[in-house]
């Protein structure tokens, strides 16, 4: 059954708790930043706020000693403590709400009650300002809290102690519009910080996603290489006995041996790969290409609008499936970038072979932006350095001087087939 009186029992607790964070510093209490970070930025604003703390104090002081024909020694104490926290309240609002609310208040008890309001309007211009900065930085419940004191702490005790009550409903409206004008640029601001950290989130989530996505499609395409050289050891292990009729049992027994352990070797890597091929209908069946093909890449780059030209250095040899095959997919990769953000540009493809490692080029001399995602079937840059990084090489990418972009891999040989 629902209590009534439910809901005005929370906004009461909520209300006091409101009460306690504005009046009590806590020790968790974070200093805010409210100020752009640029320098160019918040340089001017931070010489502003600073004049303005000064002029705000200087007036203070000056209408409390020459119209309000108060004390000196006591104008200048309470003119700072008004409006001198002003220099700090955009780094430290609440306490810089504590010390001016705190100085307009002794202001009511020393002047009792004379002339029409206790304090220099300057006072009241700089606590305005200073409850912005608290709406902006505080959190809505310490907000209303620090609305409810400086009604009820401030300006109830000046009406008490003769200024006209409407003029202190005027001030408590400029008051609240001061503190909900800066919860809503504070939430604003909140709210656009928050979508940045989402957007941040999400680019680096789709990042994690395509090293997954390209680690399961260099899997698959391995997957046909081990598994075309497995069923060749497992065919000649059959075979063997065969072919040499006087073959010792021992031997025989070894051929076996190495049968049986190349065929559950290709069951267990079928097995494992069919996994990932499992959601992946139009994954790829066809034997996988390598360095032979370079002149198809070629090919259809120069249909696609590039102007590609392409150059063997060196003595080529044989190369493990891998090598070979990952150095096919970076000119791949490199062309379909360069065809997508570089259209119509100049490119050059250079394969070197090596004393110890095959190093392959590609750039070119377009204008363009960072290249993410390509048309080749794997993901750009991230596909490149998977493929890179699981050969032990290396890859450098990044614009050339002047114009264009250009890709270097040097990945090491491995055994020849």
């Amino acid at each position: 059954m629902n209590d009534p009186d439910r809901p005005a029992t929370a906004g009461r607790t909520r209300l006091a708790a409101g009460v306690r964070a504005a009046l009590l510093p806590g020790r968790d209490e974070p200093a805010v930043t409210l100020l752009p970070a640029h320098p160019a930025l918040r340089i001017p604003i931070l010489l502003v706020l600073t004049v303005m703390a000064l002029g705000f104090t200087a007036g203070a002081i000056a209408i409390s000693v020459t119209q309000y024909r108060l004390n000196a020694q006591l104008a200048w104490p309470l003119g700072a403590l008004q409006a001198m926290p002003l220099l700090f309240a955009a780094r430290w609002p609440l306490a810089a709400w504590r010390f001016a609310a705190a100085g307009l208040l002794l202001t009511v008890v020393v002047r009792h009650g004379e002339g029409f309001m206790p304090w220099p309007v300057t006072a009241i211009l700089a606590l305005i300002v200073i409850l912005f900065f608290v709406g902006v930085g505080a959190a809505r419940q310490t907000t209303v809290g620090v609305g409810a004191v400086t009604i009820a702490g401030v300006l109830a005790p000046a009406v008490l102690y003769g200024m006209p009550g409407w003029f202190g409903m005027i001030l408590a409206g400029l008051a609240a519009v001061a503190l909900t004008f800066g919860d809503a640029v504070g939430g604003r601001h909140s709210a656009v910080e928050e979508l940045r950290w989402r957007e941040e989130q999400h680019q680096r989530d789709l990042a994690r996603q395509a090293v997954l996505e390209e680690r399961a499609r260099i899997a698959r395409e391995l997957h046909d290489v081990v598994a075309h050289h497995m069923s060749v050891i497992a065919m000649q292990a059959e075979a063997a006995p065969y072919k040499i009729p006087e073959l010792p049992d021992a031997a025989r027994q070894t051929f076996e041996v190495v049968r049986d352990a190349a065929r559950e070797a290709l069951t267990e890597t079928r097995r494992v790969v069919g996994l990932l091929r499992a959601d992946d209908e139009g994954a790829e069946r066809a034997p996988q290409p390598g360095l032979e093909r370079l002149d198809d890449l070629v090919g259809a780059a120069r249909r696609s609008g590039l102007s590609v030209a392409s150059a063997v250095v060196g003595m080529p040899r044989p190369l493990h499936a891998g090598v070979d095959l990952s150095a096919y997919r970076i000119v791949q990769e490199s062309l379909s970038n360069a065809a997508r953000y570089a259209p119509g540009s100049r490119v050059h493809v250079e394969v070197r072979y090596g004393a110890e490692e095959l190093t392959v080029s590609v750039t070119d001399d377009g204008a363009r932006s960072t290249p993410e995602e390509s048309h080749g079937g794997g993901h750009g840059l991230v596909g490149m350095r998977e493929r890179v990084a699981m050969l032990d090489g290396s890859l450098e990418a990044g614009p050339r001087e002047g114009a264009g972009w250009a890709v270097v891999a040097a990945l090491p040989y491995g055994d020849p087939d």
